[in-house]
């Protein structure tokens, strides 16, 4: 067993959402770490999981309450950070990738000058340097005829092609942590297979850390190092991804149990039977980052 450096720390993350019906605690005291290695967060709708995500770049509404013990990336602070800090580090050291490339990317401008514009930004580069970089970027995520979709616009591109898109456009600064908030939903299954496969071969290529948020525990346990199981805005375990079939917490077995298996017979599925509970356990995820 190896440790890994750790690029991201989260201890005792709290996210409260006021409302006319009175506050409502999204994140309950979560806590996890984060090396060069991938790690899943999955989970219901509403259990957390991407509002998770955007907090570790600040990128919530105003009214939004984030608090926490720590929230650090590579030993600095983001909470004690000025907006004009966080710039620094969205994008250039920490990138994510969206749901949507339809709501992500600007519908006026050409799929390459959005994407050269993140390398001139983060990197002070002439528009000639980053026009060759997006070229080498768009091959990099497998898109024939770069000089091509150089030239196009988003709504001349498909789904599949338009999330590599944005996936280049969100690694062309070189960050050290990627956070992907269900890239590959709204992708059929051949071509969400070929967008995992390009992250996979970058993500190791570049020795980067990955959040990969997703509702498909099957396709995370086939992509990730780990997996932290999450509901009602806390974490219910974390577990190695080789080891999710065996998991015992009652969550993760009715989610793994709801799934349709081409084998299954004519029983029903499942039905997710919740208890309140489990948001009264006290779980606190590993503070170290091991892998084998």
């Amino acid at each position: 067993m190896i440790l890994e450096e750790q690029l991201l720390q989260v201890k005792n993350l709290n996210i409260i959402f006021p409302s006319p019906k009175g506050d409502v605690h999204a994140v309950k005291n979560i806590s996890f770490s984060l090396g060069k290695e991938k790690i899943g967060i999955v989970g219901e709708s509403g259990s957390g999981k991407s509002v998770t995500g955007r907090s570790i770049l600040r990128l919530l509404p105003p009214y939004a309450k984030i608090s926490a013990d720590k929230i650090s990336f590579k030993g600095q602070d983001l909470l004690s950070l000025s907006e004009k800090q966080m710039r620094k580090i969205r994008g250039r050291e920490v990138s994510m990738v969206m749901q949507d490339p339809k709501y992500s990317l600007n519908p006026v401008r050409t799929v390459g000058k959005q994407i050269s514009e993140a390398y001139i930004v983060h990197r002070k580069a002439t528009k000639q340097e980053a026009k060759e970089h997006t070229l080498k970027m768009l091959e990099a995520v497998r898109i024939r005829n770069p000089e091509q979709v150089y030239r196009l616009y988003p709504h001349e591109v498909s789904g599949g092609m338009g999330q590599r898109i944005m996936i280049a456009m969100m690694l062309i600064p070189d960050p050290s942590l990627l956070i992907a908030d269900e890239p590959t939903s709204a992708l059929d299954v051949t071509v969400q297979l070929q967008v995992l496969a390009i992250l996979d071969d970058l993500v190791s290529q570049r020795g980067m850390g990955l959040i990969f948020i997703s509702h498909d525990l099957e396709l995370v346990s086939s992509f990730c190092d780990r997996i932290i199981i999450m509901y009602g805005g806390r974490i219910m375990e974390v577990v190695n991804a080789a080891d999710l079939h065996k998991s015992t917490h009652p969550y993760t077995r009715g989610l793994l149990n709801c799934l349709p298996r081409i084998e299954g017979g004519n029983e029903r599925l499942s039905t997710l039977v919740r208890d309140d509970a489990w948001l009264d356990a006290d779980f606190s995820a590993p503070s170290v980052t091991v892998s084998g």
